[in-house]
């Protein structure tokens, strides 16, 4: 069976199902004992319920003999309460309601770290640095204040009402602001700029229901400021929708490819191809990946490795080739069961083994650190059943993750312990907090706009050492050894998160560029044409 966008609306959403009116008795499936099963089950329940020794919550129970359950299966199949159901769909329906801010605490206050442009908040005019003192009358400061606190009491259904007192540099007094309460959007693309005159740099964090609009938006910009080749990040990017997935895909392919399939005992095989014209079918295209990317990344990077349509620059996948279809039980509780395998168009499936149960697949990524795989490809060896060929000869590979055509080892040098230190201890988010709070203003009369913020400012070494007292003052051990090869990266460091806190989110990733080294790598792929063309034929 053969689908193409047009039939793929059903894939965009993953819409709760009636198990038997939807789907009935499906072929393949053995005939199940009543008296072994769930007639058992129910006698197990009834016993438990009137002659166990205490007095137990059964719904309880119940839930965790679902949870427990579906754990024995697969690592994917999951079961999802239904007070629970709402909140897991929002990053990828794309949308939730409340008050329009991005915060965090910050000495046990709620700081705005930006308000989301046209939101709620916004719109009443609350500022980026804005401290949250109090929430309907009620303190919002001190130990008890966690994020979940906040969340439960600034998001809201839409048009409902919440007044906030708000402590703002140089105000005596508070500022109470009533803010009604709106739908808010998620956005999954992180950034897109241009990397130089022909190169743009796209950056999706997940596959929702808006990441195609986000994509073709941010095609079309960059096509305005002379986009020829593209990279495509999706590092980090742990899937989403298949539908999506499927869309995105598209933008590459041409007319007719086959993008992905889908086949499971009980489910009858699949295929997802490209449809029309995409924004993106021409031009070099370089996709990045790592450890973090999953699903419905590993199905774009899959097709355009498959299809020699571009290279793939990083460290192998996650190795998610599982389907997850979603069956809503009597209590609105979501059952995500996995119903198929997925296959890459050269027939891979990438999905990595759990024949060793739940936990242990878990530990994949401690085990291919310990291995060494982080940091040399020659540790990881494919058998020759899992090697295939795509049409320009260039050999793939199957059987747990995507592997890239390009390895780039992890910075095991840069990410070191005194710079984790760093990010644990909160030195780092600490200091951009202090040093904003003190000179947000002077910043944007001096910098009217992130271009020239990026070109001109810099980390003084005044403030440098600065930063290093906190971190002496947390009890940081700080040696010369550690910290003189890698102190460049945590100044950029710093100077991107103070861009991501005036400017827009996505700054973050065009200062932090410069410094990256799959993006490094991309540049000087994109920029030989003889590599990079005997790359894509398999030489």
């Amino acid at each position: 069976m053969r689908f193409t966008l047009k039939s793929l609306i059903f894939l965009a959403v993953l819409l709760p199902f009636s198990l038997t009116a939807q789907y009935g008795q499906q072929k393949n499936v053995k005939e199940m004992d009543q008296d072994k099963t769930t007639k058992k089950m129910s006698a197990l329940f009834y016993y438990i319920n009137n002659f166990y020794v205490d007095t137990l919550d059964m719904p309880d129970l119940a839930e965790q003999v679902f949870v427990q359950t579906l754990k024995e299966l697969d690592p994917h199949s999951a079961y999802i309460p239904a007070k629970e159901v709402e909140k897991a769909d929002e990053p990828l329906k794309g949308s939730f309601e409340g008050v329009g801010i991005t915060f965090q605490l910050f000495k046990d206050t709620i700081l705005v770290v930006s308000p989301i442009p046209g939101g709620p908040s916004d719109k009443v005019g609350i500022l980026a640095g804005d401290k949250i003192i109090t929430v309907d009358g009620e303190d919002a400061y001190g130990e008890d204040i966690t994020n979940q606190w906040v969340m439960d009491h600034l998001r809201g259904k839409k048009d409902t009402k919440v007044v906030v007192g708000i402590y703002r540099r140089g105000n005596k007094n508070l500022i109470d602001f009533e803010i009604i309460r709106d739908k808010i959007p998620i956005n999954s693309l992180d950034a897109s700029f241009m990397l130089n005159k022909k190169t743009g740099y796209i950056k999706l964090n997940r596959f929702s229901k808006t990441s195609l609009d986000e994509f073709n938006e941010a095609i079309t910009e960059l096509k305005t400021q002379g986009l020829e080749n593209l990279i495509f990040d999706l590092r980090g990017n742990g899937g989403g929708y298949l539908g999506t997935a499927m869309t995105i895909s598209d933008e590459f392919l041409p007319d007719g490819e086959l993008i992905v399939y889908t086949e499971g005992i009980h489910t009858k095989r699949q295929e997802l191809v490209a449809t029309t014209k995409g924004e993106f079918e021409n031009g070099k295209l370089i996709v990045l990946i790592n450890e973090g990317s999953a699903s419905a990344s590993e199905i774009v990077s899959g097709a355009v490795q498959d299809w020699d349509r571009g290279l793939i620059i990083g460290r192998r996948s996650f190795g998610k080739g599982l389907v997850q279809r979603p069956f809503q039980m009597p209590d609105k509780s979501v059952v995500r069961l996995t119903v198929a395998r997925y296959y890459t168009p050269s027939g891979r499936c990438i999905q990595k083994s759990y024949s060793e149960g739940t936990d242990e697949y878990y530990l994949d990524f401690k085990n291919r650190y310990d291995h060494g795989e982080f940091v040399n490809a020659d540790s990881i060896n494919f058998p020759d059943s899992l090697k295939y060929k795509t049409d320009n000869g260039r050999t793939v590979y199957g059987g747990g993750g995507v592997m890239p055509d390009i390895f780039v080892p992890l910075d095991s040098a840069r990410f070191n312990d005194l710079y984790s230190s760093f990010i644990r201890k909160g030195i780092v988010n600490r200091f951009v907090n202090e040093y904003l709070d003190e000179n947000r203003k002077s910043l944007l009369n001096e910098y009217i706009d992130f271009k020239s913020f990026n070109a001109k400012f810099a980390i003084t070494e005044k403030d440098f050492e600065k930063f290093l007292s906190m971190a002496e003052d947390e009890e940081i051990e700080v040696k010369s050894e550690d910290l003189d090869h890698n102190i460049d990266f945590v100044k950029l460091q710093l100077k991107a998160l103070i861009a991501r806190n005036i400017f827009e989110n996505g700054d973050y990733f065009e200062v932090i560029s410069v410094m990256d080294h799959e993006i490094k790598k991309a540049l000087e792929m994109m920029n030989d044409e003889t590599a990079f063309g005997k790359l894509m034929i398999g030489e």
